[in-house]
């Protein structure tokens, strides 16, 4: 599992897989009532999660990976650094502060894309 995967989980919650071979009852189509009112509580209020946390009013989650990484549980080490920062497209991460802040910003941008609802001024 990729480092981004175990943050949107930690954050997101994990959803329940079907086991292997057991296939889920069929589901009738949605209407589009349905859909967009299903859309809307697929989001996910990552401040209001990463707040809820225990730890949140310790640790500077806001604008520190490490303390990102620390609260949801998901090794903060240089290594799983700088495997996150490859996953996300950046193949020079070095740890300096500017690569953490990078780091940070680009984490909560692929939370917005995949679902997640986080305030704009980390998406800058």
């Amino acid at each position: 599992m990729s480092i981004f995967s175990k943050i949107k989980d930690a954050i997101f919650g994990k959803k329940d897989k079907p086991q292997d071979g057991v296939m889920p009852p069929p589901t009738p189509q949605p209407t589009p009532t349905q859909a967009a009112q299903a859309h809307a509580v697929d989001v996910v209020d990552v401040e209001n999660n990463l707040d809820s946390m225990p730890g949140a009013d310790r640790l500077n989650w806001r604008t520190s990976i490490v303390d990102l990484m620390k609260l949801i549980g998901v090794d903060s080490s240089y290594e799983n650094r700088k495997a996150l920062a490859h996953e996300l497209g950046r193949e020079d991460y070095s740890g300096t502060a500017e690569d953490n802040v990078w780091l940070h910003r680009t984490t909560m941008q692929h939370l917005s894309r995949n679902g997640g609802k986080v305030p704009a001024e980390f998406l800058d």
